[in-house]
């Protein structure tokens, strides 16, 4: 069998690779020599094994195709949220010690801000599209050839967590000196959790942009298996069913906001589309509410299926059949992977008794790059925790409350914002919600609410005794907001993730 994206390419040049957002269908042997090209030109730039480059680019061909340039060179490759304003990006190209970046015109002006600042030669700046400064990239190896390049080594990717209580940090793991025709053994067995097999007629559905850890594994992973991936620019619901039904999509990761967004079109639309080619729906990233949960599984059926994961390693995941069983659970850790529950003193806590989560995979190292406080920090002998707060139960799934930073505490008592917002964000007159603690001086801390109104929906007193009464129908009194403020839109990145800090920033000098 055919695994991975040259060996692909050498017998089945024809076969689809991508469909990129414009609806343009891409090869893989077009696919392939794109990347021959870019890994020739990055060795002619002097970039060698360990180096950097990093990417600043949206969903389509040209991004996977500088991701496998770097994937055969040994090199380190980062995927920039575009999101981020220059002085950010400029951050991470020196944090990173980038050799090269390689940007897109759509976001010239970061672009061209970030290499200024981080001090980056004109040599090493190429861009899709006409960026000031930049060579072309099409420049990248022309004249060269496309076949493979005559050194190759496995690279990886740098990834670098969110920065929403400070810098970001890049998890960077050791360069394995491997064939990069050789799929690892750990593709093939992370997709085998979710039932998914190479060559099995599978085509994967990419909704979100590629600089999420979760969505470019899913990508790179389903060419290197021989499944067509189809790219969206920029999600839409009605779209997306669309795009489905076109392609007879199989698998795909999502996140719970995309289902509350697919679950408000209109009933004619979300009946009007062919979704029988669906095989296992994926969902990550973000807490999904227990009703969002049962709307979609009655909708699509089984095949949603959610996992628990972290990009430094370790998770769990359940089938829909079985979070019907265990409604509220992530499911039961990976094959190779642990997860415990311990106390603050690192003791472990039985089931049943809410702690820490801790988790590992295997022998996986990884460290934060130039932060070895951070990796300590995170770690309780072999095991690292992402903060999140949650139990076992006695047959090994894992429930979780919320983030530990999250966490109120109100007259000594635990409160769990994301059990509140679970409950509020169903009334149908709210988009969007975020719940945290302020400091009160007798009760240490009240609970505030922060919601974003439904559209058509505006703010008034009248709209705050109808939520905090249907929240009283639903939650504890103790569990209560005390204060309702509105905002047009909270902000969350594409992945579903709420940065709820720069909401509570506002309250809290």
């Amino acid at each position: 069998m055919n695994l991975g994206l040259w060996t692909i390419a050498a017998a089945e040049p024809d076969r689809t690779a991508l469909v990129d957002p414009d609806g343009r269908e891409v090869g893989y042997g077009e696919l392939a020599a794109k990347a021959n090209r870019y890994a020739r030109g990055l060795r002619e730039l002097g970039l060698g094994v360990g180096d950097v480059v990093v990417l600043l680019q949206p969903n389509g061909d040209e991004l996977v195709a500088a991701y496998f340039a770097a994937i055969q060179s040994g090199l380190y490759v980062v995927v920039v949220n575009w999101h981020l304003v220059g002085p950010e990006v400029a951050y991470i190209l020196q944090d990173s010690g980038a050799k090269a970046f390689l940007a897109h015109e759509r976001f010239a002006d970061v672009a061209v801000a970030a290499a200024d600042e981080a001090g980056l030669p004109d040599s090493a700046r190429f861009a899709v599209g006409a960026v000031p400064g930049f060579h072309r990239v099409e420049e990248l190896g022309a004249g060269l050839g496309d076949g493979r390049p005559e050194e190759r080594t496995a690279g990886s990717p740098m990834l670098y967590t969110s920065g929403t209580t400070g810098r970001p940090k890049g998890v960077r793991r050791p360069l394995t000196g491997t064939d990069p025709d050789q799929v690892p053994a750990a593709s093939t067995w992370f997709f085998g959790i979710f039932g998914l097999k190479p060559h099995d007629g599978h085509v994967h559905l990419c909704g979100s942009p590629l600089y999420h850890t979760a969505v470019l594994n899913f990508v790179v992973i389903s060419l290197q298996l021989g499944h067509s991936a189809v790219l969206m620019d920029r999600w839409d619901a009605a779209d997306m069913l669309r795009l489905i039904e076109r392609h007879r999509v199989t698998h795909s990761h999502m996140v719970p906001t995309q289902f509350r967004r697919l679950l408000a079109l209109p009933d004619d639309v979300r009946s009007g589309h062919d979704l029988s080619s669906l095989r296992v729906m994926i969902h990550g990233a973000a807490p999904c509410p227990l009703e969002v949960k049962r709307r979609m599984l009655d909708w699509w059926g089984p095949v949603v299926t959610e996992y628990y994961a972290a990009t430094e390693g370790g998770g769990t995941v359940i089938s829909g059949e079985d979070w019907l069983r265990k409604p509220g659970s992530v499911g039961l850790p990976w094959p190779g992977s642990t997860i415990r529950i311990l106390d603050d003193a690192g003791a472990e806590l039985p089931a049943g008794e809410v702690g820490t989560v801790y988790m590992k995979m295997g022998d996986s190292k990884f460290e934060y790059h130039r932060d070895p406080e951070k990796t300590k920090q995170s770690r309780v002998a072999d095991l690292f925790t992402l903060g999140d707060v949650g139990h076992l139960d006695e047959d090994g799934y894992l429930y979780l409350h919320d983030r530990k930073a999250d966490l109120i505490i109100s007259g000594g008592v635990n409160i769990y914002p994301a059990e509140i917002e679970g409950e509020l964000v169903m009334h149908p007159k709210v988009a969007d919600i975020a719940v945290f603690g302020l400091p009160h001086e007798d009760w240490g801390e009240e609970i505030k609410a922060v919601v974003q109104p439904a559209e058509g929906i505006s703010p008034s007193p009248e709209l705050t005794s109808e939520l905090l009464a249907y929240a009283a129908t639903r939650l504890a009194r103790f569990k209560l907001p005390r204060s309702v403020d509105y905002l047009d839109e909270l902000p969350r990145d594409p992945n579903g993730k709420l940065y709820k800090r720069r909401i509570r920033d506002r309250y809290v000098s």
